[in-house]
């Protein structure tokens, strides 16, 4: 096994699956938990249906120690999880609800009584989803539950008798004293098995995987690889695997690096370190901006979420990305890092074209820095998608705009979908900054758009679309930004226009 300076290394996964412990070594680094279960574990209930983390028909539950002596359970698609990610885990499927007398399990039995499952291919998707609510306590609201079910996809049974039997599923009891021993118990057992050993370091012949501990374990790693694919929630990497039939090696996961997975938040700024997830950054991105925490909610589905983190969002440059136009918009900046050595960067600045950032091999994105909107700024944000939920948006637009006296003091505008990369449109603040806030200056702002972006037809919009829709996204901050004497003759003149 290669060695690397002062990083203790073992070659061991270590998990738990139900609560049965596994040890796995030679073991391909890219096998999915979802092919592990099926053709090595013989566990047949997860399925394949995707392969790419959109129909949760793969849905299953991961269990890790929650820092406060307990367990936090989360949602994830198995179909793009890779199995070395599970070390220091506990991994749940549907056949883990079965109790010892054979009796189903309450979110099962659910199911059964509001005939909540015909063909029944998705259905031990919906009850882990369902499972991942009850484990929390259970769910009354509609909107919750909706929330929590975007990530499954069904085609016959219908939305309703699911949600009812979400709603009469119930939930473990809070002070449920045998559940949180339980719990408590797994937490240890879980730390123990892990708790000797270092950076996890597969090396196998389809390629080597690497999970340090500390982000400067990380650092070492990475200059010692500085061509390694970098693998936070495997969203998009783990697409590169199931759809397009690459070889990553090595790979060196972070979601194990402790200090990256923190959020700090000040009176003017939140950090969000690389590893964090966007459901643990969702509640403080929501107090950047309402905006932003409501955008958040609208990325992927929960199981997506539940995986996929805010820095890997921006370190893989997708044009496509909902979080890098609001945070642009913003001001936000990362930080990155090299061996020892750390630098600030405008988030603006950090896409240089299509494919391509401004980080060198070997380098990371350690964090996030976003800053509160300043008083009197106000901050929108607006997906424009084919669905409200789990789908990729065709235009985004992102403004922080500061009216003082009638008159545009400052503007911010970003957009995606409309370039190659997540972009400032310079041409449509410079119309605007100084000009009073009317009709006429909105007007010039729309035709400058024309300036910053020339955007590209494919299978989600036309070019034209495109246009229309971001001039239209200016229109829609202005009515909301506006006197309402004025925002009411706007809307009714565009009305006239139907």
């Amino acid at each position: 096994m290669t060695q690397h300076t002062d990083i203790t290394m073992r070659a061991d996964i270590r998990f738990l699956l139900g609560d049965e412990e596994r040890s796995l070594r030679n073991i391909d680094p890219q096998m999915t938990v979802l092919d592990y279960l099926r053709l090595e574990e013989r566990k047949s209930g997860t399925k394949e249906g995707c392969a790419e983390g959109d129909c949760g028909a793969c849905t299953v539950i991961i269990g890790e120690p929650n820092g406060d002596g307990g367990m936090a359970y989360r949602t994830v698609n198995a179909c793009i999880q890779f199995v070395p990610t599970l070390d220091g885990k506990q991994l749940l499927t549907v056949e883990h609800l079965k109790s010892k007398d054979g009796s189903l399990h309450p979110v099962q039995q659910a199911m059964v009584e509001t005939h909540g499952s015909q063909c029944g291919f998705c259905t031990p998707g919906f009850v882990m989803s369902l499972y991942q609510l009850w484990l929390d306590g259970g769910e009354e609201d509609r909107g919750a539950i909706n929330d929590a079910l975007a990530g499954n996809l069904c085609r016959c049974t219908g939305y309703g008798p699911i949600i009812e039997a979400a709603r009469n599923a119930g939930g473990v009891a809070a002070n449920d004293t045998t559940e949180q021993k339980r719990r408590a118990d797994l937490a240890t057992r879980l730390t123990d098995m892990v708790k000797d050993g270092g950076t996890l370091a597969v090396e196998h012949a389809a390629g080597r995987y690497y999970a340090p501990r500390t982000s400067d374990e990380l650092a070492a790693l990475l200059v010692a690889h500085p061509d390694a694919t970098v693998l936070a929630g495997g969203t998009d990497v783990g697409l590169w695997v199931t759809k397009m039939l690459k070889r990553l090696d090595p790979i060196i996961y972070i979601g194990d690096v402790a200090d990256l997975k923190s959020v700090s938040e000040t009176e003017t700024a939140v950090t969000i370190g690389a590893g964090v997830t966007y459901s643990r950054a969702h509640d403080a991105l929501g107090r950047v901006a309402a905006d932003v925490g409501e955008l958040v909610r609208r990325i992927g589905s929960r199981q997506i979420r539940n995986a996929g983190t805010v820095g890997g969002n921006i370190a893989n440059g997708s044009p496509i990305g909902d979080m890098p136009p609001a945070l642009i918009a913003l001001g936000a900046k990362i930080v990155l890092r090299m061996g020892d050595v750390t630098r600030d960067v405008p988030l603006e600045e950090f896409f240089v074209s299509y494919g391509k950032q401004d980080r060198m091999p070997g380098e990371f994105v350690q964090s996030v820095i976003v800053p509160k909107p300043a008083s009197g700024m106000t901050f929108k944000a607006y997906k424009i998608s084919k669905r409200f939920d789990q789908d990729i948006t065709a235009v985004l637009g992102a403004f922080a705009i500061r009216i003082a006296d009638g008159k545009v003091a400052e503007f911010r505008a970003a957009f995606g979908g409309m370039a190659g990369t997540p972009m400032r449109a310079k041409k449509c603040e410079a119309a605007l900054i100084g000009q009073d806030w009317n009709e006429a200056s909105l007007s010039a702002a729309q035709l400058a758009l024309a300036s910053d972006f020339a955007p590209m037809t494919d299978m989600r919009a036309s070019k034209e679309y495109r246009m229309l829709v971001a001039q239209n996204l200016l229109t829609k901050l202005f009515i909301e930004t506006s006197a309402p004497d004025i925002a009411t003759r706007l809307v009714g003149k565009e009305a006239a226009h139907v």
